[in-house]
Protein backbone atom coordinates (compact mmCIF):
# COMPACT_ATOMS: atom_id res chain seq x y z
CA UNK A 1 0.00 0.00 0.00
CA UNK A 2 0.85 3.17 -0.76
CA UNK A 3 2.22 6.43 2.20
CA UNK A 4 0.89 9.51 1.33
CA UNK A 5 3.73 11.57 2.57
CA UNK A 6 2.87 14.09 4.60
CA UNK A 7 4.77 17.66 4.83
CA UNK A 8 4.59 19.67 7.90
CA UNK A 9 3.28 23.42 7.34
CA UNK A 10 5.83 25.84 6.80
CA UNK A 11 5.50 29.15 8.22
CA UNK A 12 5.20 31.95 6.37
CA UNK A 13 8.31 34.34 7.47
CA UNK A 14 7.19 38.27 7.56
CA UNK A 15 8.04 40.17 5.02
CA UNK A 16 10.86 42.29 5.65
CA UNK A 17 10.40 45.90 6.16
CA UNK A 18 12.65 48.47 5.02
CA UNK A 19 14.74 50.73 7.74
CA UNK A 20 13.43 54.06 8.69
CA UNK A 21 14.77 56.42 6.59
CA UNK A 22 16.51 59.31 8.93
CA UNK A 23 14.72 61.56 10.39
CA UNK A 24 11.38 59.69 11.01
CA UNK A 25 9.59 60.77 7.89
CA UNK A 26 6.23 59.15 7.89
CA UNK A 27 4.91 56.03 9.01
CA UNK A 28 4.89 52.69 8.08
CA UNK A 29 1.80 51.54 5.66
CA UNK A 30 0.46 48.19 5.16
CA UNK A 31 2.54 47.91 1.91
CA UNK A 32 5.64 48.27 3.78
CA UNK A 33 6.33 52.10 2.51
CA UNK A 34 6.65 55.18 3.92
CA UNK A 35 5.09 57.73 2.29
CA UNK A 36 6.99 60.97 1.85
CA UNK A 37 6.70 64.20 3.68
CA UNK A 38 7.00 67.36 2.81
CA UNK A 39 8.10 69.83 5.10
CA UNK A 40 6.26 73.31 4.91
CA UNK A 41 8.18 76.63 5.62
CA UNK A 42 6.74 79.14 7.98
CA UNK A 43 4.72 82.17 6.43
CA UNK A 44 7.03 84.86 5.90
CA UNK A 45 6.74 87.38 8.86
CA UNK A 46 7.31 91.32 9.36
CA UNK A 47 10.91 92.00 8.08
CA UNK A 48 13.58 92.62 11.25
CA UNK A 49 13.08 96.05 12.69
CA UNK A 50 16.09 98.89 12.65
CA UNK A 51 19.53 98.07 14.53
CA UNK A 52 19.69 98.87 18.27
CA UNK A 53 22.50 101.75 17.04
CA UNK A 54 19.72 102.99 14.52
CA UNK A 55 18.53 106.77 15.08
CA UNK A 56 14.87 107.45 15.32
CA UNK A 57 13.02 108.50 11.98
CA UNK A 58 16.63 107.65 9.76
CA UNK A 59 15.78 105.83 6.52
CA UNK A 60 16.75 102.17 5.26
CA UNK A 61 20.70 102.10 4.28
CA UNK A 62 21.79 105.03 6.74
CA UNK A 63 20.91 108.10 5.09
CA UNK A 64 19.55 110.50 7.38
CA UNK A 65 16.08 112.53 6.13
CA UNK A 66 17.96 115.70 6.52
CA UNK A 67 19.94 114.59 3.04
CA UNK A 68 17.03 112.89 1.95
CA UNK A 69 14.98 116.20 1.73
CA UNK A 70 18.56 118.35 0.21
CA UNK A 71 18.31 115.46 -2.74
CA UNK A 72 14.99 116.64 -3.36
CA UNK A 73 15.85 120.33 -3.62
CA UNK A 74 15.63 121.53 -6.97
CA UNK A 75 19.28 121.68 -9.14
CA UNK A 76 18.45 123.63 -11.99
CA UNK A 77 22.03 124.91 -14.59
CA UNK A 78 21.17 128.58 -15.45
CA UNK A 79 23.28 130.43 -17.81
CA UNK A 80 25.20 133.34 -17.21
CA UNK A 81 22.06 135.57 -17.99
CA UNK A 82 19.59 133.40 -16.76
CA UNK A 83 21.58 133.52 -13.13
CA UNK A 84 21.30 137.14 -13.79
CA UNK A 85 17.89 137.48 -14.03
CA UNK A 86 17.39 134.95 -11.35
CA UNK A 87 18.96 137.11 -8.92
CA UNK A 88 18.11 140.69 -10.29
CA UNK A 89 14.52 139.76 -10.35
CA UNK A 90 14.49 137.96 -7.09
CA UNK A 91 16.63 140.86 -4.97
CA UNK A 92 13.49 143.11 -6.25
CA UNK A 93 10.89 141.00 -5.20
CA UNK A 94 11.95 140.64 -1.95
CA UNK A 95 13.03 144.51 -1.62
CA UNK A 96 9.63 145.28 -2.64
CA UNK A 97 8.27 143.18 -0.13
CA UNK A 98 10.20 144.56 2.58
CA UNK A 99 9.29 147.72 1.81
CA UNK A 100 5.27 147.19 1.87
CA UNK A 101 5.77 145.05 5.50
CA UNK A 102 9.02 146.16 7.04
CA UNK A 103 9.07 149.90 5.66
CA UNK A 104 12.31 148.97 3.70
CA UNK A 105 14.50 147.54 6.65
CA UNK A 106 18.49 147.37 5.35
CA UNK A 107 19.08 144.75 7.46
CA UNK A 108 16.29 142.12 6.54
CA UNK A 109 17.19 143.19 2.82
CA UNK A 110 20.98 142.04 3.60
CA UNK A 111 20.38 138.98 5.32
CA UNK A 112 17.84 138.00 2.51
CA UNK A 113 20.80 138.71 0.07
CA UNK A 114 23.05 136.07 1.63
CA UNK A 115 20.68 132.87 0.36
CA UNK A 116 19.99 134.75 -2.92
CA UNK A 117 24.22 135.05 -3.22
CA UNK A 118 24.44 131.06 -2.12
CA UNK A 119 21.55 130.23 -4.79
CA UNK A 120 22.31 131.87 -7.61
CA UNK A 121 26.30 130.39 -7.53
CA UNK A 122 24.98 127.20 -6.87
CA UNK A 123 22.40 126.86 -10.03
CA UNK A 124 24.89 128.85 -12.67
CA UNK A 125 26.30 126.14 -14.85
CA UNK A 126 29.77 124.87 -14.05
CA UNK A 127 30.53 126.85 -18.16
CA UNK A 128 29.63 130.29 -16.43
CA UNK A 129 30.86 129.38 -12.82
CA UNK A 130 33.30 132.84 -13.16
CA UNK A 131 29.82 135.25 -13.91
CA UNK A 132 28.42 134.22 -10.53
CA UNK A 133 30.62 136.97 -8.29
CA UNK A 134 29.25 139.45 -10.73
CA UNK A 135 26.47 138.97 -11.40
CA UNK A 136 25.62 139.14 -7.36
CA UNK A 137 26.47 143.14 -7.20
CA UNK A 138 24.44 143.95 -10.02
CA UNK A 139 20.97 142.01 -8.03
CA UNK A 140 22.20 143.70 -5.14
CA UNK A 141 22.01 147.38 -6.53
CA UNK A 142 18.80 146.75 -9.02
CA UNK A 143 17.50 145.50 -5.45
CA UNK A 144 18.24 148.02 -3.20
CA UNK A 145 16.23 150.82 -5.33
CA UNK A 146 12.67 149.71 -3.74
CA UNK A 147 14.70 150.04 -0.28
CA UNK A 148 16.98 153.58 -0.48
CA UNK A 149 13.26 155.47 -0.59
CA UNK A 150 14.75 158.29 -2.95
CA UNK A 151 12.55 160.96 -3.48
CA UNK A 152 13.12 164.42 -5.99
CA UNK A 153 13.60 163.03 -9.21
CA UNK A 154 16.69 160.83 -11.17
CA UNK A 155 19.03 163.02 -9.52
CA UNK A 156 17.27 162.10 -5.97
CA UNK A 157 17.08 158.41 -6.53
CA UNK A 158 20.53 157.60 -7.97
CA UNK A 159 21.73 159.60 -4.44
CA UNK A 160 19.77 157.44 -2.06
CA UNK A 161 20.56 154.41 -4.28
CA UNK A 162 24.05 155.68 -3.96
CA UNK A 163 24.05 155.73 -0.34
CA UNK A 164 22.15 152.69 0.19
CA UNK A 165 25.11 150.82 -1.38
CA UNK A 166 27.90 152.55 0.64
CA UNK A 167 25.60 152.04 3.96
CA UNK A 168 24.98 148.46 3.01
CA UNK A 169 28.34 147.71 1.42
CA UNK A 170 29.03 144.79 4.51
CA UNK A 171 26.04 142.87 2.81
CA UNK A 172 27.04 143.83 -0.16
CA UNK A 173 31.04 142.36 0.19
CA UNK A 174 29.13 139.42 2.62
CA UNK A 175 27.09 137.98 -0.42
CA UNK A 176 29.74 138.68 -2.98
CA UNK A 177 32.20 136.41 -1.01
CA UNK A 178 29.84 133.89 -0.41
CA UNK A 179 29.09 133.64 -4.00
CA UNK A 180 32.95 133.25 -4.92
CA UNK A 181 33.65 130.83 -2.36
CA UNK A 182 30.53 128.68 -3.67
CA UNK A 183 31.71 129.17 -7.04
CA UNK A 184 35.37 128.28 -6.35
CA UNK A 185 34.45 124.95 -4.16
CA UNK A 186 32.43 123.86 -7.32
CA UNK A 187 35.26 125.08 -10.02
CA UNK A 188 37.61 123.15 -8.01
CA UNK A 189 35.37 119.76 -7.93
CA UNK A 190 34.83 120.11 -11.87
CA UNK A 191 38.44 120.49 -12.15
CA UNK A 192 39.24 117.32 -10.20
CA UNK A 193 36.25 115.34 -12.07
CA UNK A 194 37.88 115.90 -15.47
CA UNK A 195 41.38 114.64 -14.21
CA UNK A 196 40.42 111.70 -13.14
CA UNK A 197 38.15 111.29 -16.11
CA UNK A 198 41.47 111.57 -17.63
CA UNK A 199 43.65 109.37 -16.01
CA UNK A 200 40.48 106.80 -15.99
CA UNK A 201 41.07 107.29 -20.16
CA UNK A 202 44.14 106.59 -19.78
CA UNK A 203 44.63 103.30 -17.38
CA UNK A 204 41.88 102.13 -19.76
CA UNK A 205 43.66 102.65 -23.03
CA UNK A 206 47.12 101.30 -21.49
CA UNK A 207 45.31 98.06 -20.42
CA UNK A 208 43.36 97.89 -24.05
CA UNK A 209 47.39 98.65 -25.16
CA UNK A 210 48.46 95.67 -23.42
CA UNK A 211 45.57 93.26 -24.22
CA UNK A 212 46.27 93.97 -28.09
CA UNK A 213 50.11 92.90 -27.46
CA UNK A 214 49.28 89.82 -25.82
CA UNK A 215 47.23 88.93 -28.65
CA UNK A 216 49.72 89.51 -31.34
CA UNK A 217 52.40 88.16 -29.75
CA UNK A 218 53.53 85.16 -31.51
CA UNK A 219 53.26 81.72 -29.96
CA UNK A 220 56.26 79.29 -29.85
Amino acid sequence: MEQHRTRTPQRRQPSQVPPAPPGGLGEVTAAGTYPVTVAVAPAPGPGPGPGPGARPGSRPGGVPPVVMALRRFPNPRLTGIGAGLFAALTMFLLACVDRLLLGGSEIVYGLLFLPVSALTALWVRPADLVTAPIIVPIAFAVGVIPVSGGTGGFGGQAMAVVTALAVQAGWLYGGTLVAGLIATVRKVRQMRERQRHVLRAGRAADRNDRNDRSVRRPRV
